[in-house]
């Protein structure tokens, strides 16, 4: 059917009003779960510091009667530390953006404000979550916290060319020829966790391993369901032969590690919270800097254990 001449439609007019929905869609991810797990201290120096111990191995302790004992060897306590980092978002907003009317925000700054702080919070697990090692500031040097994967050396599975990183002297570990996710290894490192006396209880699974574990032995996992105040959610408890271990998808680490930790051994300590400065202005805008400056503690790393070296294709 043609249309009717001369009537008048919203193609020919110039007046009618857009559409636009007042609210703005962000499907990115938010959650933080490494950081968001363990614990949080305030941090005093840029170099934070801690010292841990071990107790000798058991043995079948017999003396004579009358016996004049030797003194032993006292084995010293092992120093740690790590650096802080200093992590930062910054924005400039015109003069004109924040005073016209605006759709899902009345204020561009406030809105950059709490999207910047969300940024940070992420970039925080992502550094986290890498096997880096600490550097110390320089003129032209940012310094670096070690990440998680830089501390777990002790109770580990990996590739016969890969080598653990020691967060004693600071070097980074090695990746090795990749090799397929089984849970024979996830078992080997969990029983080298428990002989050394850990109890992890958290296991992260980067997306190119979550399918593997998944086709693990399907008896060992069972879905639980977590009701705490208003949030309701199902999670993958993996159940093996030296613990329980709660099954955290992790976006943000690497795709060829998988690790479990005891949350109770690490924490973020914080140097400088976080913070929206407005910087210097220089013209007509708004210029803001959110930072922070935090470092990452794992008070004993042979309470964890990390699989590497996997395949991720």
């Amino acid at each position: 059917m043609a249309k009717l001449a001369n009537s008048f439609a919203t193609f020919d007019a110039v007046g009618n009003r857009e559409a636009l929905s007042d609210a703005i869609y962000n499907i990115s991810p938010e959650e933080t779960p490494f950081v968001s797990a363990i614990g949080k201290g305030k941090a005093t120096a840029v170099y934070e510091e801690w010292q841990t111990d071990a107790l000798e191995a058991a043995t079948n302790n017999k003396v004579v009667q009358g016996n004049e004992p030797t003194p032993q060897v006292i084995t010293p306590t092992v120093r740690l530390g790590n650096r802080t980092q200093i992590s930062e978002k910054t924005f400039a907003v015109t003069g004109t953006q924040e005073v016209v009317n605006k759709a899902g925000r009345k204020s561009e700054v406030s809105y950059q404000d709490v999207k910047k702080m969300v940024e940070l919070k992420r970039d925080i697990e992502f550094a986290a979550l890498q096997n880096t090692t600490a550097i110390a500031a320089a003129s032209a040097t940012a310094p670096q916290s070690r990440g998680a994967l830089g501390f777990i050396k002790t109770n580990t599975s990996k590739a016969s060319d890969g080598a653990d990183p020691d967060p004693v002297a600071n070097t980074a570990p090695t990746d090795g020829t990749q090799r397929a996710f089984t849970e024979a290894l996830l078992v080997d490192a969990a029983t080298k966790a428990w002989n050394s006396g850990g109890n992890p209880n958290l296991l992260f699974l980067p997306s190119a391993q979550r399918p593997v574990f998944s086709a693990f032995n399907a008896g060992a996992q069972k879905q639980y369901a977590i009701n705490e105040k208003e949030l309701t959610a199902t999670i993958a408890v993996y159940e093996g032969d030296y613990g329980t271990y709660k099954v955290v998808n992790s976006r943000y680490q690497r795709q060829r590690d998988v690790f479990g930790i005891d949350p109770s051994m690490w924490s973020v300590l914080t140097l400088r919270p976080f913070k929206s400065t407005e910087l210097a202005k220089t013209g007509d805008n708004v210029k803001k800097m959110v930072n922070t400056e935090w470092t990452l503690k794992c008070d004993n790393e042979a309470a964890n254990f990390a699989v590497r070296d996997l395949t991720t294709a």
